[in-house]
C-alpha cells in the first residue's frame, strides 16, 4: 500500500536501496523468476534525438478543451473494451495488459533505481496503445498535481463529464456497503480483472480523495526533490512525498501499490511524476541523460545486488518491446519522441 505508517518510512526504505543493501531473497515471491520468463535482460542500441522530428507536445488536463479531454477519455474507454493480447491470468481487456504489467513487476520497479525509468515507459506504452489501436490523436495528458495539492477534492479531473469521474460512493469493492465503488463518470461501470493487489477478482474501481494526503505533492516539496544535485537523492525523494500525495490523495485503487493502474488516473499521475524527473533532468540536460543508480531489485537475489546501468532493460511483457534504460532517458530521442508545455 502507498498509506505507508509515515513518509519517513517510504523516504527510508528507498534510501536503503539506493543506498546500503538489505538481506532479503527476491525469488521468494517468484517475481524475480517471472520478470526472467518475460526476457529481462539483454542490451539495445541508444536512442538518437535526430531521428525525431514530430513530438507529441504532453500538456496538463486543465488546459486541455473539452472536446480534447472527450478524445483522451474515449479513447481510454476504447482500450477497456478491446480484447487482451497478452492473454495473461485475468486479463480480458488492452486496458487489462497494462494493469499486468505492472502489477506482475509490482515488486520490481519500485523503491530501487528503475521506478522513474520504468515507469516512463510504461506512460509511452499507453500512450501508444491509445494512438495506434484506438486512434487518440493526441499526447498522453498528465495531472499538475501540485497546483491542487491539499485540494483534491474540489479538482475538476473529478468532473462527471469532462473528466475520470468522482470519489467512491457505492459499495465496495468486496460488494460490502462500505463504500468506495465510483458511480460517475465513464469508468464507473467497468468491471476490474486485476487486484486489488496480486489478487485477480472482479470488483469496480474504487476512490477515496483526501485533501490532507494531496496536501504531501505542494510545491515547496516538489522545488525540495528537483533541487537535490543526483539522481540517487532525486529518485527517492521524488518518490516519497509527490508520488505519495497522487497515489493517496485519489486513494482506493491508487493507493494500492501493486494494482494502482486499476484507475486511469495512474497514467495522468505518472506522466506528472515524469514530468518531474525530466523537470529534474533539464537543470543539468548533458550529465543527467546519463545519470542512473541504484538497484535493479527492492530485495537483494540470492545472487547478489545488481546495479541499475543505462543498458540494463525494462520489461514491458510483450505489450510493446522492451528497452534499456537509455533509450527512455531522453524523452525528445527516437523512442519517446514527446515534449511537456512549456518544459
Amino acid at each position: 500500500m502507498f498509506n505507508l505508517p509515515s513518509l519517513l518510512a517510504i523516504v527510508l526504505a528507498a534510501s536503503q536501496v539506493f543506498a546500503s543493501p538489505i538481506s532479503q531473497d527476491a525469488s521468494s515471491d517468484g517475481m524475480l523468476e517471472k520478470r526472467q520468463q518475460y526476457g529481462y535482460g539483454g542490451g539495445a542500441p541508444p536512442a538518437h534525438v535526430s531521428g525525431c522530428t514530430h513530438k507529441l507536445r504532453r500538456r496538463p488536463w486543465h488546459k486541455l478543451s473539452k472536446a480534447e479531454k472527450t478524445a483522451y477519455l474515449d479513447a481510454e474507454v476504447c482500450l477497456m473494451n478491446l480484447p487482451s493480447k497478452l492473454h495473461y491470468e485475468s486479463a480480458h481487456t488492452r486496458f487489462d495488459d497494462m494493469i499486468k504489467v505492472h502489477q506482475v513487476q509490482a515488486s520490481i520497479y519500485h523503491l530501487d533505481g528503475l521506478f522513474l525509468p520504468f515507469h516512463r515507459l510504461h506512460m509511452h506504452a499507453h500512450e501508444k496503445l491509445l494512438r495506434e489501436e484506438c486512434g487518440y490523436m493526441g499526447a498522453q495528458p498528465y495531472w499538475d498535481e501540485a497546483k491542487e495539492a491539499g485540494k483534491f477534492s474540489k479538482s475538476k479531473i473529478f468532473d462527471p463529464v469532462y473528466g475520470f469521474g468522482g470519489d467512491g460512493t457505492g459499495k465496495g469493492a468486496d460488494g460490502s456497503g462500505s463504500g468506495g465503488c465510483i458511480e460517475t463518470g465513464q469508468f464507473a461501470s467497468y468491471t476490474l480483472h486485476t487486484g486489488p493487489s496480486f489478487n485477480n477478482i472482479e470488483h469496480c474501481i474504487t476512490r477515496n480523495i483526501s485533501d490532507v494526503n494531496s496536501a504531501f505533492g505542494v510545491k515547496e516539496n516538489v522545488k525540495a526533490c528537483l533541487d537535490l544535485p543526483d539522481f540517487a537523492s532525486a529518485s527517492p525523494c521524488l518518490a516519497s512525498k509527490p508520488h505519495f500525495a497522487g497515489h493517496n490523495g485519489v486513494g482506493g485503487e491508487m493507493a494500492n501499490s501493486i494494482s494502482s493502474p486499476n484507475d486511469p488516473l495512474y497514467y495522468m499521475h505518472h506522466t506528472y511524476m515524469d514530468l518531474l524527473w525530466w523537470r529534474w533532468q533539464k537543470r543539468h540536460l548533458t550529465a543527467r541523460l546519463h545519470d542512473i543508480s541504484g538497484y535493479t531489485t527492492q530485495v537483494e537475489p540470492a545472487t547478489g545486488w545488481v546495479e541499475a546501468t543505462l543498458d540494463t532493460e525494462l520489461n514491458m511483457l510483450g505489450v510493446i518491446p522492451n528497452a534499456t534504460v537509455r533509450e527512455v532517458m531522453d524523452i525528445r530521442g527516437d523512442l519517446l519522441c514527446v515534449e511537456y508545455e512549456g518544459v
